[in-house]
């Protein structure tokens, strides 16, 4: 037999360890991993010494854009973002104008996408005004519902409980998740207030009201949901110490719960934030330190199944003001992976610690199948890595219209190589080198 491609010289993660090996690849699937001696007959040989593959990175909390934002982000440069940052799967918010929400605002973005992304693209919804849509968004292939607890972004008002406790029941029947943003609107939307009247806008003002409480209160009514209707939900960016152990409560009492927090609530304390100012601000904020070692013990034990980047793009002068007008986010692509390989550098993390959050667990969680391993029959996604290649992030030349980072600078060690989609090489060396369109459309499985 003749394949189409075989990666020679490799080391892989496979099978929990790293291994000495070659892949072949045909037909866009890995058709086997073994030694070099036993590779079938190919045209075409690419040589990977010195570098690492891992299966192909999801990225499961990412914001494209695109549509009526297309000026923060589109699809073509949040998806060449993506290859660049090693990345092969990401799944889209759906705050987007027009909100994801319906099975056709849906059907839109996908068709889009289909044409224009450099990866695969898995979508998010809102839910909708009608809870009978519920089942044809999915029928679409949504792959989950995103619940924005700190104000109404869909068609659904996080402090009606009636209507909230009605269309979870529906999603559990339907085995679809739901990703919390868990920030309690009421006590939010009072705090904001009080802090306007005193006339702060300071970042100082956006910390007191973004507590740690505001997120506990919103884990605790979104728990005690899942134990109701046993609905699976996901909390993202979780950022406070108290809500992590809220969530491991729940979980050591069998509630469907999972979890995930990102590479700056890991890395950036709230000193951070008042040093650097509202280009760091995100939502929820970064903590004290206290918090941030509360979510490494998270990461050590276990607790925390997922890192996602919140890549949350805006133009660059949407992040300066007053804090109550800043559009909150930082980009994330192009800076989480490498940020995280500094990390297993240092030995805060191993590199089968990356493979578990950013590939099998969310591809576990999201039910990709045949997603998150490095396996024969499955989809030739890889994320091939330098580990010993140092440089400075330099966000002006990212490949997302936000070239602007709180790490802007940073030191790291570990670099995505080359990432292959479907079998096909996008990013190699710093240039992508696809065309458009070669991504495909993930659904649920």
């Amino acid at each position: 037999m003749i394949v189409d491609l075989v990666l020679n010289s490799a080391k892989a993660y496979f099978r929990n360890e790293i291994v000495d090996c070659s892949l072949a690849i045909d037909e866009g699937r890995i058709w086997k991993i073994g030694k070099e001696t036993n590779m079938p007959q190919t045209d075409e040989r690419i040589g990977l010494r010195n570098l690492l593959v891992l299966p192909g990175l999801i990225d499961a909390h990412v914001h494209l854009r695109d549509e009526g934002k297309a000026y923060k982000e589109d699809f073509t440069s949040g998806t060449a973002a993506a290859a660049v940052g090693g990345f092969t799967i990401v799944l889209d918010m759906p705050n987007n104008d027009p909100v994801t929400m319906s099975p056709e605002t849906l059907r839109n973005r996908m068709s889009k996408a289909k044409r224009e992304a450099f990866v695969n693209v898995g979508f998010f919804s809102e839910f909708p005004k009608k809870t009978k849509d519920i089942e044809k968004i999915v029928e679409e292939g949504a792959i989950a519902f995103k619940l924005f607890m700190a104000e109404q972004v869909g068609g659904l008002d996080p402090d009606d409980d009636s209507a909230l406790m009605e269309a979870l029941k529906i999603v559990s029947g339907l085995k679809v998740p739901v990703a919390a943003h868990a920030e309690d609107k009421t006590a939010l939307k009072a705090a904001v207030e009080k802090l306007k009247l005193a006339r702060r806008d300071d970042v100082e003002a956006f910390l007191e009201a973004h507590t740690d409480d505001v997120e506990l209160k919103a884990v605790k009514r979104m728990v005690k949901a899942s134990e109701q209707t046993n609905m699976r939900v996901h909390f993202c960016h979780v950022s406070a110490e108290n809500g992590l152990q809220a969530i491991v409560e729940a979980k050591k009492a069998k509630i469907p719960v999972t979890c995930e927090t990102t590479p700056h609530n890991l890395l950036l304390s709230a000193d951070d934030l008042r040093r650097i100012g509202t280009l760091a601000l995100t939502m929820p904020p970064v903590r004290d330190k206290d918090s941030m070692e509360a979510l490494w013990n998270g990461v050590r034990n276990g607790w925390i199944d997922s890192i996602g980047s919140d890549h949350a793009p805006h133009a660059l002068g949407e992040k300066a003001g007053s804090v109550w007008n800043v559009k909150v986010g930082i980009p994330g692509l192009e800076t989480t992976l490498p940020l995280l390989l500094t990390e297993v550098k240092r030995g805060r993390l191993s590199i089968g610690d990356v493979v578990r959050l950013m590939a099998e667990k969310p591809a576990e969680i999201y039910g990709l199948n045949g997603k998150g391993s490095l396996s024969a029959g499955n989809k030739a996604d890889l994320t091939i890595i330098d580990l010993n290649k140092k440089y400075k992030i330099d966000a002006s030349s990212f490949k997302s219209k936000a070239k602007y980072s709180p790490f802007d600078g940073w030191l790291v060690v570990g670099k995505p190589a080359k990432t292959f989609i479907n079998g096909v090489l996008v990013f190699d060396d710093s240039e992508i080198v696809a065309s458009a369109g070669v991504g495909e459309i993930v659904r649920r499985a």
